[in-house]
């Protein structure tokens, strides 16, 4: 197990859940990455996801490690790449993951094929992981470009199936997402019905801007809830959204 993956599973099992914050360097330019990430870490963010959709470029993907670096040494920078080329040596691990319920073969193995030997030759961490986007994500930019066929929120079971035979194929971490920037998140239901099934940590993602929605996600069974730019839109919201997530994590334990 690497060193990003186990710093994941020891910090869930020591403060019940955390945060994940999600930069696209594309959409955070003119340094703006660097002011949302300085909200997100003095807000107690618990790491950083770095990519975007359409790919990024890899100068301003460096610069984007770099500003969050600069602002602190030790949290992790994970890529959460939308294709091969948003790989940086720069960042401590990769989300090397396949969108199971695509159309489109190359997100589900092509594009990891592809990156591999790069992602081993940079010495990069790759965690393993299972994307699945919830309807209606096709209307988001992952689930436009990743041609995904969205899983129905009126069949739970669905999504949890998915999410136990990547974990029955060895992938170490669940990302259910309705797609980045969609207007309502993942169904409780859904997130529940993946918690009975896997042991694996579950990732929440897309439409959570608010405390409420955020602390259900976490008592549905997530262990991890992603933001982006609500750092940016409103700071006072990102920081209660992570004291409530901290604070529902600890009744875990």
């Amino acid at each position: 197990m690497g060193k990003v993956l186990s710093f994941i599973k020891k910090e869930i099992e020591t403060q019940g859940a955390l945060h994940f914050t999600l930069i696209d360097p594309e959409e955070e330019k003119n340094s703006l990455g660097k002011k949302i990430a300085k909200k997100a870490l003095d807000a107690g963010t618990d790491a950083f996801l770095v990519g975007g959709s359409l790919g990024v470029d890899a100068e301003l993907l460096n610069r984007t490690i770099n500003q969050i670096r600069d602002l602190d040494e030790k949290i992790p920078i994970i890529l959460f790449p939308g294709d091969i080329n948003c790989i940086s040596p720069l960042a401590d691990a990769i989300l090397y993951m396949s969108l199971l319920n695509s159309r489109n073969p190359y997100y589900i193995i092509d594009a990891q094929a592809k990156s591999s030997i790069i992602i081993k030759r940079m010495k990069l961490e790759a965690i393993p992981m299972a994307y699945l986007i919830t309807e209606p994500g096709q209307n988001s930019a992952a689930g436009w470009i990743g041609d995904v066929k969205p899983l129905p929120k009126s069949k739970p079971y669905l999504t949890a199936s998915y999410a136990l035979a990547a974990e029955m194929l060895g992938l170490k971490l669940v990302y259910l997402e309705a797609g980045s920037g969609a207007e309502n998140s993942v169904p409780d239901e859904i997130v529940n019905a993946t918690r009975k099934l896997v042991s694996i940590p579950i990732i929440v993602g897309g439409g959570i801007r608010d405390p409420k929605v955020a602390v259900e996600k976490i008592r549905a069974g997530a262990d991890i809830i992603v933001t982006g730019t609500i750092g940016e839109k409103n700071a006072k919201r990102l920081s209660k959204i992570i004291k409530e997530i901290k604070k529902e994590g600890e009744k875990r334990y």
